[in-house]
């Protein structure tokens, strides 16, 4: 999600190991919560007889911490937010991965991502799943047609029953679009325009949250509203609360990606490379799709194949062409412009 902290409700967490594969028949991977998920990882267990070891971090930064302290050969497989993974070839940690025996000419075309996930014509990761950070609210308490219009969402009409999604870089993003402003050219002239809206944004909400948080405030009714949230937020919550939805406004909103690669001092890299050939088959992408942490878009359009029309529903999966021609990628700001952007994003927090 440096992105999400999906430790959403009801997650449970497979075994944790640290240390270096112990056998041929372990590998051992970075991840995020939904890869936790033993309906995703025991088919692939049974399948290769190897024993998955699964380590779960919130944000860029934490997976690098825990690299530069691990010793070489501690870790096999990463899973990291599609804008990130130059940092990971930057610093040398991703290991190049054969082209030829990943599907993505089977990918929705606008997540194939190649300008992040190549670099200098070689291959370094793979996008896996995708969605929105966007509006999530509670269809019975707000006006519907009122969440179509960013401007309207943060009015004074819902003051106090608002939650902002506690990461800097998609509300910051929302705040860009709401001003007519790209992602990709956010720069530091942006920032007093979209420190403004944040500022309203800010004064109407009742908190400021992370996942867990901000899905049990509108889970119980706590807020009406999630400025950040998405089909991630609300899907694991359709069957029991329909009235809990999302949408993308007219404006547009963020896109979030994730990828996955073989770290280049992995000890078993054939098998992390099945494990990334795996989690991107049409199989493994269905699973990963609906994983009981977080649901999200497979980035294989060819899961559709292992998906139920009930789950297509909730993934809103036949107006996807329109959401990824009416949404940006998050912010990839420079070091310094990032400084300035959580600068701004914590004196916000504080008013």
């Amino acid at each position: 999600m440096s992105r999400l902290t999906f430790a959403l409700l009801g997650t449970t967490a497979l075994t944790l190991t640290t240390g270096a594969a112990l056998a041929e028949g372990e590998i051992n991977a970075l991840v995020w919560c939904d890869h936790t998920d033993p309906g995703l990882i025991e088919p692939f267990e049974q399948e290769f007889g190897v024993k998955v070891n699964l380590r779960e971090y919130e944000g860029t930064g934490a997976a690098l911490a825990l690299l530069e302290q691990s010793r070489p050969g501690d870790w096999d497989v990463l899973v990291i937010d599609g804008i990130d993974v130059f940092r990971a070839v930057d610093a040398g940690l991703l290991a190049p991965l054969p082209a030829e025996d990943l599907p993505t000419g089977d990918f929705f075309p606008e997540v194939v991502m190649a300008e992040n996930n190549i670099v200098d014509g070689v291959t370094y990761a793979v996008t896996e799943k995708f969605g929105y950070n966007t509006i999530s609210y509670n269809a019975d308490k707000v006006d519907p047609a009122d969440m179509q219009n960013l401007a309207t969402v943060w009015s004074e009409k819902y003051d106090g029953r608002i939650s902002i999604y506690d990461y800097y870089l998609p509300v910051m993003g929302l705040a860009a679009i709401a001003n007519g402003i790209e992602t990709a050219g956010l720069d530091k002239g942006s920032l007093d325009t979209i420190g403004s809206t944040l500022g309203e944004m800010r004064s109407r909400a009742a908190s400021v949250a992370g996942v867990v948080a901000a899905q049990t405030a509108l889970a119980t009714g706590e807020v009406d509203i999630v400025v950040g949230g998405g089909e991630w937020l609300t899907a694991v919550l359709a069957e029991e609360q329909p009235e809990l939805t999302w949408t993308i406004p007219d404006q547009g909103a963020v896109r979030w990606a994730q990828s996955i690669g073989v770290l280049e001092s992995s000890e078993n890299k054939d098998m992390a490379l099945e494990f990334v050939k795996y989690i991107t088959s049409p199989e493994g992408q269905a699973r990963l799709a609906t994983s009981s942490c977080f649901w999200g878009m497979p980035a294989n359009a060819k899961a559709g194949d292992f998906l139920s029309d009930d789950q297509k529903s909730v993934l809103r999966w036949d107006e996807q062409q329109d959401y990824l021609a009416r949404t940006q990628l998050y912010p990839a700001p420079d070091t310094d412009l990032d400084i300035e952007m959580q600068d701004l994003w914590l004196d916000t927090l504080q008013q």
